[in-house]
């Protein structure tokens, strides 16, 4: 699409946006295009709060399935639109409800904290849920005498894990853009750019050797940051270096330019790339405000369920 196209398509929704009283919310790992229209790029926790307390009638989210319908379990007065409806999350597919309370079977008294990175039904069966940006303070806010399962996330499960000095017990999942992040990848960036902040969401598949890394070589320790993607936003704008090398899906570095124009970014895996995320265009933004598509929906039982797990979690935050 040539710019021309772009520029034209994205005016044509700035004006169905006000003639619906629209919001568009647009996750950090959207197309470059997609966020520059949108109301609010952010995280899954920033988003949540905007769907939560925005006077719009319609939200088109942009981001995956599951970040939609927890809008919707939020603010279920709003009609909540998800440009495609394919657009899911290999994380969140490595449970289900029913695994669920199998294994809440096995652990009856334990605690449930589901990352936010899973369906309706899977929250509908937790007690809290929680984001990348705030799952160590969820947890720290369980007594320590409570046992803990934790979802889906495997990764930021051994992070949350060794930050709070909790027990968990922790589902096997990963997220199949972050577990592509390797150890060998960041060792490589370190080396190849010294002076640079490192910053690493906590569901890479090199978290656990980067807290060993850090605990063994204390002087990288200082360098060596791992943030939600939000984390990371705010750690740059507030940083006085000059470089960072990201380890995250490489959406995120279209925000981080935008926001600093000065500073420069290196991803770890140039390749870190959702193919859900990049489901979203701004042609089917379009059609979504045209044509009202897709209407994100969530029983009444199972959002008065899961909303429960998800108000914990924003009031923890």
């Amino acid at each position: 699409m040539n710019a021309r196209d772009v520029t034209k398509i994205a005016e044509e929704i700035k004006e169905l946006k006000r003639k619906k009283n629209a919001l568009l919310l647009a996750h950090n790992y959207q197309l470059p295009e997609v966020q520059d229209i949108a109301d609010f790029v952010g995280d899954s926790l920033g988003l949540s709060h905007r769907a939560a307390n925005v006077e719009a009638d319609t939200i088109i989210f942009c981001g995956v399935h599951f970040m939609a319908e927890t809008a919707s379990i939020i603010a279920p007065e709003k009609k909540v639109l998800i440009p495609d409806l394919e657009a899911g999350c290999s994380l969140a597919a490595t449970v289900d409800v029913e695994s669920l309370r199998t294994w809440k079977k096995k652990h009856p008294e334990a605690v449930v904290v589901s990352y936010v990175n899973t369906t309706a039904a899977v929250k509908a069966e937790s007690d809290y849920c929680c984001t990348s940006g705030n799952a160590v303070k969820v947890v720290n806010s369980i007594p320590r005498d409570r046992e803990i399962l934790f979802l889906p996330d495997m990764f930021l499960g051994a992070f949350v894990a060794r930050e709070t000095g909790r027990d968990l017990h922790i589902w096997p999942g990963e997220c199949h853009v972050h577990v592509g992040i390797s150890p060998q990848d960041v060792e490589t960036m370190r080396k190849n750019k010294p002076e640079a902040e490192v910053l690493i969401h906590p569901e890479c598949g090199c978290v656990s050797q980067t807290m060993y890394y850090s605990t063994e070589q204390p002087q990288q320790k200082e360098h060596t940051h791992i943030l939600s993607t939000e984390g990371m936003t705010r750690f740059v704008r507030n940083s006085g270096a000059d470089e960072f090398v990201i380890a995250t899906e490489i959406g995120i570095l279209h925000r981080l330019h935008k926001e600093n124009p000065t500073k420069t970014f290196y991803p770890t895996n140039p390749h870190a790339s959702c193919m859900y995320m990049k489901m979203i265009t701004l042609e089917k933004v379009l059609a979504s405000l045209r044509h009202d598509i897709f209407l994100v929906r969530v029983d009444p039982v199972t959002a008065s369920k899961a909303k429960k797990a998800i108000d914990r979690m924003l009031e923890i935050s």
